[in-house]
């Protein structure tokens, strides 16, 4: 009996080296080792291989940050963040600096938010969460004195409008971090239409 045709077999699902290295290249960032395992839900001894297996083949490099896809800048273009919807910013009041409110949210982790890590992005740094069920994750960014979130959905199949209720609960927490920083009461609060979809980080500019 002849072989079906290729293209007709269902698709494989991903290995772990896979699935580590679209993580990376899709953070566009550096992502330590805790934030990794918990995006992937990996076994840390598996992680650990796929990893080192990663670094050996020039994919990935390891730097006090965590771990980054090596070429992914270079051979993509910054548009090509699919995926990626800014929700809302928020105007940081007078006086209330960046590190602070990273400071105030980073390592925390919120209702159904779980702490991910700093992306040490080349434009500046982003933190990031993971959703409780591992599919997709939401951003945060601030720059000049604006502090935006953004959700984007898992490249396996999530529905992006299922993280956007991800970014409000995040974007809550944010506006409680910076109420008590704030020597000025009044940060004015902007949110996007869910139909707005910005498929690019600032910082990709």
């Amino acid at each position: 009996m002849a072989n079906e045709p290729e293209g007709d077999s269902p698709k494989a699902p991903l290995g772990l080296d896979e699935r580590v290295l679209a993580t990376l290249q899709g953070l566009h960032g550096s992502i330590a080792f805790s934030g990794l395992r918990r995006v992937l839900h990996a076994h840390p001894e598996s992680l650990v291989r796929s990893l080192r297996r990663l670094e050996r083949e020039g994919r990935i490099e390891r730097s006090a940050g965590g771990y980054r896809a090596l070429g992914t800048l270079a051979n993509s273009s910054p548009h090509e963040s699919v995926g990626t919807r800014s929700i809302a910013q928020v105007d940081l009041p007078p006086g209330v600096s960046a590190d602070l409110i990273f400071g105030r949210l980073s390592g925390r982790w919120f209702g159904s938010l779980r702490w991910v890590g700093v992306v040490d992005h080349p434009g500046g740094r982003l933190l990031a969460w993971a959703k409780r069920d591992g599919e997709g994750y939401v951003l945060l960014g601030i720059e000049r004195g604006v502090l935006r979130v953004y959700a984007r959905a898992d490249p396996a199949g999530d529905d992006l409008d299922e993280s956007e209720d991800a970014a409000y609960e995040l974007l809550a927490h944010a506006i409680e971090a910076i109420r008590p920083a704030a020597r000025e009461p009044g940060a004015s609060v902007m949110f996007f239409g869910a139909g707005v979809v910005d498929s690019r980080l600032p910082f990709d500019d």
